[in-house]
């Protein structure tokens, strides 16, 4: 009977340490999620297939691949949703400093020099380093690039790596581009003899380009792709603890085995041999057009947006100086010139991360574009403005004055009229610089046209296609602006 009793509670022992264990491991896992929110966001560069990029069949505009998919299982194992934003790979560590994100997932290798600044989680998948070039060329190892100009991503490890390179190898000669596209189309118009490529990615770009070949380069020290977080972040031990848990079990080996055993060449075109010129196969796009199309709204209303604001700044800041009174008049100078005299995306890039540390607001990309083009056009338009009022027939505002008009209802109703018409023409040449400027908002994260042919672009390892389909859309857009602009002048001169 003492020994039936002495099993049972052994047997009962076990069963409570056995259920505590479980319980207590899991509520680590779930603790994460008290700290106060909801929902995790995640920051990324979608333009480095099969780690992050976007599905663009059928227009749509969803980012998936391999970081993609660890961060969803991240966040439902800890609790959380998931929020994705996106960046230029140079602005993914600013946006974490800047309090944009809780994380960054972009096949980013820890380096010490990264470790200054961010956190990092395990290593949870490792890479290779390669060599792309021409086929043929012979470079296969790095004491071949001896004498080569050698190009690479700015700000990845592949940078960094190919600077240890150099200091052994004489004579490489680095060339720093911001995204790997632009670095293998150095290669294929011959400015460049060799690029410094992750493994994966230079397979698509070899697959995509019959006419390149990669060879891997022995690695001298661990390297591979980590999750970073803010300095001092308190997520950095339970995404560990969860990325152990997909090692064990076999989790991540599937994610892995699920995108990077994908072969492009399914698309026939990819594997056509390579041609002479830029070797342009239009049809590469066609089933990715509809989600350049979609980039066209937000152009348009980030135009629309920037002008019809910048119009109302810059007519303001014109009043100020030729209001007469010189503070006010000295404040729109060196408005103006502060303005004018830096440049428009060294602006964007303040606006849109310094904003949320001055101010404590997450302004949105699209904002901080809007914000940053509506005070830099504000500066242009106002001399433009002021040049159209002082061009306006003085005997008219005398005229006014004589009979008792006020001020501020002679100048909207007789001189600031009068000044547009005169005007016109400079409004619509600002207007169609904005419409081209918008690009930049590019660099932030604003899925507009041009972004959109560049992430088109990157899923298909191609260059040319894309950028001149979207230059085909800003020429019909600015034509299309140009002839409501002559027609508007027209009726305006009609009605002199």
């Amino acid at each position: 009977m003492k020994k039936k009793k002495v099993w049972l509670l052994t047997i009962l022992l076990v069963a409570v340490v056995g259920i505590s264990i479980i319980t207590g491991h899991s509520n680590s896992l779930k603790a994460a999620s008290s700290l106060g929110k909801d929902t995790l966001t995640i920051i990324t560069s979608p333009d480095y297939p099969p780690y992050e990029f976007y599905d663009t069949k059928g227009g749509d505009r969803q980012i998936v691949g391999f970081d993609i998919d660890i961060a969803k299982t991240l966040a439902e194992k800890l609790g959380f949703k998931l929020q994705i934003m996106e960046s230029d790979f140079n602005g993914l560590i600013p946006a974490l400093q800047a309090n944009r994100a809780d994380f960054v997932m972009a096949g980013m290798t820890p380096t010490p020099e990264r470790q200054k600044n961010i956190d990092f989680s395990i290593i949870y998948y490792e890479a290779k380093d390669t060599i792309v070039a021409p086929k043929g060329s012979n470079l296969k190892q790095p004491q071949n690039l001896s004498g080569k100009k050698v190009g690479v991503q700015l700000g990845t490890i592949q940078e960094q790596n190919a600077q240890k390179i150099a200091k052994k190898v004489a004579g490489i000669q680095l060339k720093q581009l911001n995204k790997v596209p632009e670095v293998v189309q150095e290669i294929k118009s011959g400015r460049i003899d060799a690029a410094i490529v992750e493994d994966t990615v230079a397979k698509g770009f070899a697959q995509a380009n019959p006419d390149l070949e990669f060879n891997i380069i022995p690695s001298e020290e661990a390297s591979g792709s980590a999750i970073a977080f803010p300095k001092g972040s308190s997520f950095v031990e339970p995404f560990n603890k969860v990325l152990q848990q997909m090692k064990d079990d076999g989790t991540l080996n599937k994610l892995v085995a699920k995108w990077f055993s994908q072969n492009i060449t399914a698309n026939p075109a990819s594997s056509t041999p390579a041609k002479g010129g830029l070797n342009l196969d239009f049809t590469r796009i066609l089933p990715d057009i509809p989600f350049i199309l979609r980039g066209i709204p937000l152009t348009l209303l980030f135009t629309l947006l920037s002008v019809s604001l910048g119009l109302i700044w810059g007519t303001i800041l014109s009043l100020l100086k030729i209001l007469g009174i010189k503070p006010l008049t000295w404040v729109a100078n060196a408005y103006t010139s502060v303005f004018r005299g830096t440049p428009l995306l060294l602006q964007l890039a303040l606006v849109y991360y310094a904003t949320p540390q001055l101010t404590g607001y997450d302004i949105s990309a699209l904002e901080a574009g809007v914000l940053t083009f509506t005070l830099n056009s504000g500066a242009y338009m106002s001399e433009t403005i002021r040049g159209g009022i002082q061009a306006v027939d003085k005997g008219q505002s005398e005229a006014a004055m004589s009979m008792g008009v006020p001020y501020w209802l002679m100048m909207w109703d007789v001189i600031l009229p009068q000044a547009l018409k005169n005007i016109l023409p400079a409004l619509v040449n600002e207007t169609i610089g904005l419409l081209k400027d918008s690009a930049l908002v590019s660099t932030i994260g604003v899925v507009e046209i041009l972004r959109s042919a560049q992430i088109v672009g990157a899923n298909k390892y191609i260059y040319f296609e894309p950028l001149l389909f979207a230059g085909l859309i800003y020429y019909v857009l600015v034509m299309g602006m140009t002839l409501g602009a002559s027609a508007l002048e027209r009726r305006l001169r009609e009605s002199e």
